[in-house]
């Protein structure tokens, strides 16, 4: 029998460098592996559904779920996962120097649906008191103006929520001082150069991060797996074959970070930080799996509720194929 095509649209991780360069094999499958930004991925996914498997932004999957739209199933290979304390950007003039400041402020955010913001604002509302209704909220363009959310967006009561107008973008008007703040996943390019009025709410971020997780036992999932569900019904093994391939890339990222023999990353104590994190995290620290990682889906689903994003709240086992929650065992 011929092996089944199917496009994986995903990013060029260590994670999954083992699929893209073959050395592990999708069983039953001819895989034609497009490595791309999330960005580009997200926006061609959601709106016109081209890809056979996909890395998925989770908050937006979600919201499809919760909405009966969604083309795609996960797979619980989570790809992306990000403490997002280093994404909470400040003017330096704007009498911001703890998360309780911003109670009032005007923040800008790329999208308000995605995921790395979700788990921002459910991190000061259950962390730090402070509500999304208690901010002034404005949406658009990081770097390039006429930027939108990628999935319709209905008015959220209580809510100040704006677009940009279209010449704006959210690093201009920081530097400008029409916003306070900037909530993004990708370093604005103003941060990144060094301009003086842009600094991180949270000098120490290392720190900052490592507490929030020994407290809360959360390590922010950002990016799941989906397969299109008309795939899964023709091909009822395939879901299983995949997450299978994903594991075992996985795997194999993970003994490259402790082979000490010649470094396969381009940091020199890197067998240090990856036994100074395993202290802290346990040895599997880059959970796949639903019941290893139900925590943080949970939290998320949580999130995404409170924040009106979803007007109920999924739950986590509807989110993913079931046969990828029951795998066998030896």
């Amino acid at each position: 029998m011929a092996d089944v095509p199917i496009t994986i649209a995903c990013g060029n991780y260590d994670r999954t460098k083992a699929i893209i360069d073959g050395r592990v094999k999708v069983e039953g499958c001819d895989v034609n592996y497009l490595p791309l930004y999330p960005e580009e991925i997200f926006h061609r996914l959601f709106k016109f559904q081209e890809f056979d498997v996909a890395e998925m932004s989770f908050s937006s999957y979600v919201r499809t779920v919760a909405s009966g739209t969604s083309e795609y199933i996960g797979i619980p290979a989570f790809v992306s996962r990000l403490f997002r304390h280093s994404g909470i950007y400040v003017r330096a003039d704007a009498g911001i120097n703890k998360p309780e400041d911003l109670r009032g402020k005007r923040i800008g955010l790329p999208e308000y649906q995605i995921t790395a913001v979700v788990w921002m604002r459910g991190m000061l509302q259950h962390e730090y008191g402070v509500k999304p209704s208690e901010i002034h909220w404005r949406n658009g363009g990081q770097e390039e103006a006429g930027r939108h959310e990628r999935t319709p967006l209905k008015p959220i009561p209580g809510l100040d929520l704006r677009p940009l107008e279209p010449h704006q973008t959210l690093v201009n008007m920081l530097r400008d001082g029409e916003l306070d703040a900037l909530f993004a996943a990708r370093g604005p390019s103003s941060f990144l150069r060094g301009e003086p009025h842009i600094k991180r709410l949270f000098p120490d971020i290392r720190a900052t991060e490592m507490a929030y997780y020994k407290k809360t036992k959360l390590f922010p999932i950002m990016h799941l797996i989906g397969i299109k569900k008309s795939l899964v019904a023709q091909h009822p093994w395939l879901a299983t074959s995949l997450y299978k391939a994903f594991l075992e890339a996985k795997a194999l990222a993970m003994i490259d970070l402790l082979d000490v023999n010649a470094l396969m990353v381009t940091l020199p104590w890197l067998s240090a930080e990856t036994h100074a994190t395993q202290a802290v995290m346990g040895n599997d620290f880059w959970r796949y799996g639903v019941d290893e990682s139900r925590h943080e889906i949970d939290a998320l689903c949580q999130y995404l509720h409170e924040q009106g994003l979803t007007e109920r709240r999924v739950s986590v086992d509807e989110l993913f194929v079931p046969a990828t929650m029951d795998m066998s065992k030896v």
